[in-house]
């Protein structure tokens, strides 16, 4: 029988192959084992919900799918509606009046997408980003594809987990050209408040540097005083600053890949013409689903918010009976915790939670070095099944110890 060899092809681009391995897809290497070994996994690693997006939005976007007119190629710029449910929504939400449909927003195939879309438009070789770390890692691995360098600014408890600005170094402010805050913080939990906006944009006017808020998160919070800001809450951020909002963990509509940016018109502009080039914008129906979503959102965030509350009350006084020394998260859906003493790593941790308990988290290393020495929960099960881990890490005698 005649064989063939395996042809030889030249390899990925360097900045790509370097990367480090995404977390997410070595724990689902680890749970495929084992699922394979017979083990019944709660899955409380990856954030993705598993709340259903709310069914009227649902039909909203069966009834959007009949219409002929949805089934060509979306307008980059996205459906005049949509744009105007945005900037009603950050009207009502967050106060904003000075945003112009037609100006000051960009539809998204999520935020993900267009925080690296974005990062591509503006990185060159040489060029710095500036990321607090831990991070979610688009905000650094984007920079990084692109050919650019990241400083990371740790983010350390005593902090309140907030970067210090004044640990900046000169030479990297001026190679900076983006500088990423995501607050309420994936993966810390941590919320920020006026004051340190208010010096972060300072600091990115002195050093003309686009501040990229990610803020994915800022429908999850527990408090009506803990509401988190808009960064246009901030005198002087339209001068230098874009948002970005995702329907993922709000609306749970992490499968429909939508979302939207918000800010200064050449920003935006600047997004838009490299997503012209790289992608069709986002499908009509899903645009006319979010309008739904953003135009009722009142009637919406409330129950998926309770839900999240409940399960973070439930997690959290589990942990802290476990000897855990936690206090409530303030928003986002999920709890940052330290890896008990005995484990050497926050990925040996997970692992031996994986093979031992059949528990399902994420090592704090995911998130970049900074992270090392803690472990994420994420809110994505019912009570009844977290309360089932909890059982699972009693019996198998974890405790806190530092």
């Amino acid at each position: 029988m005649k064989t063939f060899s395996q042809p030889t092809i030249k390899s990925p681009a360097k900045r790509f192959s370097d990367l480090p391995t995404y977390a997410f897809a070595e724990l689902d290497r680890l749970k495929a084992i084992a699922v394979a070994q017979g083990i019944k996994l709660i899955d409380l690693g990856m954030g993705n919900p598993d709340q259903p997006a709310p069914s009227p939005i649902v039909a909203e976007i069966s009834n959007s799918l009949q219409d002929p007119a949805n089934h060509r190629y979306p307008n980059f710029r996205g459906k005049p509606a949509y744009r105007k449910a945005v900037t009603g929504w950050m009207h009502r939400r967050y106060g904003i009046t000075t945003l112009d449909p037609d100006h000051h927003v960009q539809p998204l195939i999520g935020s993900k997408e267009g925080l690296a879309h974005l990062s591509f438009a503006y990185i060159d070789q040489n060029d710095y980003s500036l990321v607090p770390s831990p991070y979610y890692p688009v905000h650094s691995r984007a920079t990084w594809i692109a050919g650019g360098q990241v400083h990371h600014l740790p983010l350390k408890a005593e902090n309140q987990f907030l970067p210090d600005l004044t640990e900046i170094p000169d030479s990297i402010a001026k190679q900076a050209k983006l500088f990423f805050v995501n607050f309420p913080n994936n993966p810390t939990t941590a919320t920020a408040d006026k004051t340190f906006y208010e010096k972060l944009v300072a600091f990115c006017q002195q050093h003309q540097i686009v501040l990229v808020s990610d803020l994915a998160y800022g429908e999850i919070y527990y408090d009506e005083a803990d509401a988190p800001l808009s960064i246009f809450n901030i005198d002087g951020a339209m001068d230098v600053a874009i948002e970005f909002h995702s329907f993922s963990k709000s609306f749970s509509m992490a499968g429909f890949r939508v979302g939207f940016a918000v800010g200064n018109p050449d920003i935006i502009n600047t997004l838009y013409a490299i997503k012209t080039n790289l992608d069709y914008g986002l499908p009509s129906i899903i645009q006319d689903g979010a309008t739904y979503a953003l135009n009722h959102a009142e009637s919406f965030l409330p129950d998926i918010v309770t839900q999240y509350k409940k399960r973070r009350d439930t997690v959290v006084s589990g942990f802290q009976k476990l000897g855990w020394p936690i206090e409530l998260p303030k928003a986002t859906m999920y709890v940052w915790l330290p890896v008990p003493g005995g484990f050497e790593t926050s990925t040996a941790f997970c692992e031996y939670l994986i093979e031992k308990a059949g528990i399902v988290i994420t090592p704090g290393s995911a998130f970049g070095t900074e992270g090392e020495g803690y472990f994420r929960v994420s809110l994505v099960s019912s009570c009844t099944i977290l309360e089932e881990a909890l059982e699972r890490l009693s019996k198998l005698g974890i405790r806190y110890k530092s």
